[in-house]
């Protein structure tokens, strides 16, 4: 065998090692969380540094291993396949090629991704010091944005500036089979399709509507105000001066209760026979948010500036309904039900097939659990839909059809839809079953 054969076998065996390192590079960084790697940082475990860096900017150094995998794989194929063709001439092209997929996919791919998979810590910190020498070479670097940059050109409309990235679609795709695979729970795969979706949801989709909000009157006195607290079970009431448009501020529940214990009145000058005291006094500032804001950025904003309640506000500045903090959780985990709570479920499955929700479920909640595919227009809720399908203010017991199922009005307070019974639709039988 001549030895520039020799060499090009040598050279395509390194490099099948080499992609087979960087298919275990590529994996383990994928896998590993960020905050992982910098407990390992505190931990002071050998190679921590240089992976915390990596995956401080995952993107940056995926893209230049995916392209060194790349790069060796076909190096690899090629030199092999000149030194079978001198040899066996077409033939040996054929059976070299199957040779490099069985040996690519098992020794270079499948056995190294799946080391990464069940030692994602361990591989991580042995990849780390190498991988950080490859994306700091800078002019391995610069071809890897070019190329990049390329492809962005080839691509209509704007590209990515740092290449190809992970959906939400996928994100869910791989949830799913985790949860099939037993690597995640059910309600794990639920909490990550709920943080996805909570990017998306607006402020308007959440929050109390304008006619659920309970609010007092700004001359209203502590004890009427207390009764309201009362009554209700609320920690935080609005202040309404002239209506509910014009909120004043937010009284607390526990300065109307301190307010009762120590007996005290707005202005302590005068005489206690005057009266009793308003709430006017008591008012703590109220915090105002649009409609179109998302929970996410709300989120934040209530965990920095430190309150729990906020009056949302449409377009035209009116009152739109109120959001709490509760509320935005709710969105992560699900409903918050304590033992006050006496609203009713938001869906019940009924016998027979069918579901009674409440006009405020999102229609998305009742999509994804009917796995219909519903219209989506100017309307968030269920009530909001068949009113738009009705085409007018709805009457009890009032019905619409939508594809295969029944829309029934089955609650009605004035102009506003509170219950719908949504059922399937009797199939038409076929021909053949008449026939028979």
């Amino acid at each position: 065998m001549a030895l520039g054969h020799v060499l090009a076998l040598l050279a395509s065996l390194f490099l099948l090692v080499t992609a087979a390192f960087l298919a275990m590079a590529e994996t383990s960084l994928t896998r590993l969380p960020h905050a992982r790697a910098k407990a390992l940082l505190e931990e002071g475990r050998r190679g921590a540094a240089s992976l915390e860096h990596l995956l401080a900017n995952r993107q940056r150094a995926l893209n230049p291993v995916l392209l060194a995998v790349l790069t060796c794989h076909l190096s690899a194929a090629v030199m092999l396949g000149l030194v079978a063709h001198s040899y066996f001439g077409a033939p040996g092209l054929v059976l070299v090629t199957v040779f490099e997929i069985v040996v690519i996919f098992v020794l270079a791919e499948a056995a190294p991704k799946t080391y990464a998979l069940e030692h994602p810590e361990q591989s991580a910190l042995m990849v780390a010091p190498v991988v950080n020498v490859l994306v700091d070479f800078a002019p391995y670097r610069l071809v890897t944005r070019l190329l990049i940059g390329a492809a962005n050109v080839v691509l209509p409309g704007k590209g990515r500036k740092e290449g190809p990235g992970v959906s939400e679609e996928e994100l869910l795709a791989m949830a799913d089979v985790a949860v099939e695979a037993d690597v995640l729970e059910v309600e794990e795969r639920a909490l990550i399709r709920s943080i996805i979706d909570f990017g998306d949801t607006v402020v308007r989709e959440v929050m109390v509507p304008r006619p659920d909000m309970v609010t007092i009157p700004v001359d209203a006195t502590v004890g009427e105000a207390m009764e309201t607290v009362v009554n209700n079970g609320y920690s935080r009431v609005p202040v309404c001066g002239d209506g509910i448009d014009d909120v004043v501020g937010m009284v607390y529940a526990k300065d109307l209760l301190r307010a009762t214990r120590d007996g005290r009145r707005d202005d302590p000058a005068v005489d206690p026979a005057a009266g009793p005291a308003s709430v006017d006094g008591l008012m703590r500032e109220a915090q105002f948010v649009p409609e179109t804001k998302r929970v996410a950025e709300l989120l934040r904003e209530m965990q920095s500036r430190m309150y729990h309640m906020a009056i949302v506000v449409d377009e035209y500045g009116s009152t739109a309904g109120l959001v709490t903090l509760e509320d935005l959780i709710e969105e992560l985990v699900g409903e918050i039900v304590d033992e006050f709570d006496v609203e009713d479920p938001m869906m019940e499955p009924l016998p027979g097939g069918g579901v009674r929700v409440n006009a405020r479920l999102s229609v998305d909640e009742l999509d994804e659990f009917l796995q219909l595919d519903l219209p989506k227009g100017d309307w968030d809720t269920v009530g909001g839909l068949m009113l738009n399908l009705l085409g007018h203010p709805a009457v009890e017991g009032e019905t619409v059809e939508l594809d295969d199922h029944r829309l029934r009005a089955e609650r009605v307070q004035g102009r506003r839809i509170g219950r719908v019974r949504i059922t399937p639709l009797p199939r038409p039988r076929t021909m053949e079953a008449e026939s028979s």
